[in-house]
């Protein structure tokens, strides 16, 4: 059974960086999808950005300028860089994996999800 461990959240003011890390085990990360979802109170929760088994990255658009994900195969770690933080980017954030989802961005088609990690972002 796979398993998603994040971790690297935390309160930051407005235009700061944080970097989420979320490490794999129990499935063969190389040959899964990988993404980051978030979850902000009261809405639903979203795609942010998906890596696929080629590396092709897909990115939500109001994010696309500030935030890189990336993976380490051999550490069996996804990350998530976000830079110029907004308030509207607080929200829980999610990391995970499916063999072959449909849609990258939604997370629907994803089976294995993380425990989440909190970001704040304030003003």
């Amino acid at each position: 059974q796979g398993q998603l461990v994040e971790s690297g959240g935390g309160s930051v003011q407005a235009g700061g960086s944080l970097r989420l890390s979320c490490v794999a085990s129990g499935f063969t990360f190389g040959n899964y999808c990988v993404a980051w979802f978030r979850q902000a109170p009261g809405k639903g929760r979203e795609g942010v950005a998906a890596i696929d088994v080629d590396r092709i990255i897909t990115t939500r658009g109001s994010v696309k300028d500030r935030f890189t994900i990336s993976k380490d195969n051999a550490k069996n770690t996804l990350y998530l860089q976000m830079d110029n933080l907004k308030p509207e980017d607080t929200a829980v954030y999610y990391c995970a994996a499916d063999y072959r989802p449909f849609d990258l961005l939604d997370a629907a088609n994803y089976d294995y999800w993380g425990q989440g990690t909190q970001v704040t972002v304030s003003s």
